[in-house]
């Protein structure tokens, strides 16, 4: 019967996603109403002293990343630096390879720090326009933006700034740059299958005589014909924000050491404050790299962004708010699930996998497939069992940054089942339905998922980290 409350209170949450209820309101009443069937006495002091906490600890390490996140994004694409790299995208690539050309754009812009929502509604317009004049059916962009913005360069690639490579660095004690050689051999799989995969189903629509279509919905506008920025002044902040982020990785602890103590000046006697610089060095690196990469915009670009950055810098930050607080939300979940008893079931049956990598990778895609989301479900998976995972590691003498990339890598594998926020948001601006276009997400789904046993197979095989 515990086993069965934890499953429905998932049921419950899953379901209120997938109809597009709000997870900040849901994830509460998911989790307090396990608690209540399984001991009512314990709601209130659920609520407070493990929900919120864990709700707000979240917030406290993360919603700056969240947040200079959205607003570098924004600034990317009000100074009109997103359109100057696809075109010049286009120019290299051709634009008879339009699938190529907007996954590697979509890779550039979110290997370079921009939120993945903003990536969608950037890059869109400039895919619809490719895919026309190609005569490629429409019902394939969905699968070529979440192949360039959703996969390898969200967790796979070292040293990128999204928040599904940052939060392991909290729980392993590692960088953001954990198992290079690893990464970017995960990173090649994925690119490499599913370009493949695309380019298949382009080709039996060609045979098929299927074109663009007709009558289709969210068709964007005809471009205005602005005038474009320099592709490499478009480019120098997204490479200023990768090399800042690999500078302060190892310049942040070398300036503070392994702690930092201070008081505050408020009347009277006061506890020093002792902040463990180990478990937020990588995140102070990538908010860094963020502020220097959003000044770079600004100095490059701000009689363009001008007219419009206090409209866009309101969005960006009701943007960060909701994300970070549906993130969250699901951590605090989570916490509260992992307190039940009927977790410890389902903690116990995947613990029974011998190796350590392949238990996290399948705890940790397991959860993300059930919240729906990438950061939601390696938090609950790395909040209940890191200390599991750090243990079982050690013994195999497995190293911390092949246990961080390995759960970066797992999280955004069925992560994108058909409630992810970002799968629905992808469809609802392309103007498509699940029936059209969500085949290809999964077919990427599942090879990025295949990806994390290679990695794990490469590195049992060869050491390789």
């Amino acid at each position: 019967m515990a086993l069965l409350i934890v499953l429905a209170a998932l049921a419950f949450l899953m379901l209120a996603a997938y109809r597009g209820h709000s997870v900040i309101l849901f994830a509460p009443v998911a989790a307090l109403g396990a608690v209540l069937l399984t001991e009512p006495s314990l709601v209130a002091p659920m609520f407070t002293g493990l929900f919120m906490d864990r709700m707000v600890a979240f917030l406290k390490l993360y919603f700056p990343v969240f947040l200079l996140g959205a607003v570098f994004g924004k600034l990317i694409e009000l100074s009109g630096f997103s359109r100057s790299i696809v075109v010049a995208t286009i120019g290299v690539v051709g634009r008879s390879r339009a699938m190529l050309a907007i996954v590697l754009v979509c890779a550039l812009l979110t290997y370079g720090g921009v939120s993945l929502f903003v990536v969608v509604f950037a890059v869109y317009p400039f895919a619809a326009e490719l895919f026309r004049q190609a005569d490629i059916p429409k019902r394939l962009i969905p699968g070529t933006i979440a192949l360039g913005a959703f996969t390898f360069t969200m967790d796979a690639l070292p040293g990128t700034p999204q928040i599904q490579n940052i939060i392991p660095t909290t729980f392993f004690g590692t960088t953001a740059w954990a198992a290079p050689w690893l990464g970017t051999f995960g990173a090649l799989c994925v690119l490499v299958a599913g370009l493949a995969w695309l380019d298949a189903r382009r080709r039996a629509a060609a045979a098929t005589g299927e074109g663009y279509g007709e009558a289709l919905l969210n068709e964007p506008r005809a471009f205005d014909g602005m005038r474009l920025a320099h592709p490499l002044l478009a480019l120098l902040p997204l490479v200023l924000v990768g090399t800042a982020n690999f500078a302060l990785t190892r310049a942040i602890p070398h300036w503070y050491g392994t702690t930092r103590s201070f008081v505050p000046a408020v009347v009277g006697e006061a506890e020093p404050i002792v902040q463990d610089v180990a478990k937020v060095a990588a995140i102070w690196a990538v908010e860094g790299a963020l502020l220097l990469g959003i000044a770079c915009v600004l100095a490059c670009a701000w009689r363009t962004i001008a007219r419009t950055f206090t409209q866009g810098s309101r969005e960006a930050v009701g943007g960060a708010l909701l994300a970070s607080m549906n993130t969250a939300s699901e951590y605090g979940f989570g916490a509260v699930i992992a307190a039940l008893p009927g977790f410890r079931v389902i903690a116990d049956a995947l613990q029974s996998i011998p190796s350590p990598l392949v238990n996290e990778a399948v705890s940790v895609t397991t959860l993300a497939g059930i919240t729906g989301s990438a950061s939601g479900g390696m938090s609950i998976a790395l909040a209940a069992m890191a200390e599991t995972f750090v243990h079982n590691a050690q013994a195999a003498g497995i190293p911390m940054d092949v246990l961080h990339r390995v759960a970066a890598m797992a999280s955004g594998g069925m992560d994108t089942l058909p409630h992810n926020g970002a799968v629905i948001t992808l469809l609802a601006v392309t103007g498509l339905s699940h029936r059209q276009s969500y085949r290809d997400i999964f077919a990427i789904t599942v090879i990025k998922t295949l990806a994390v046993f290679a990695v794990i197979a490469l590195h049992h095989a060869t050491g390789v980290v």
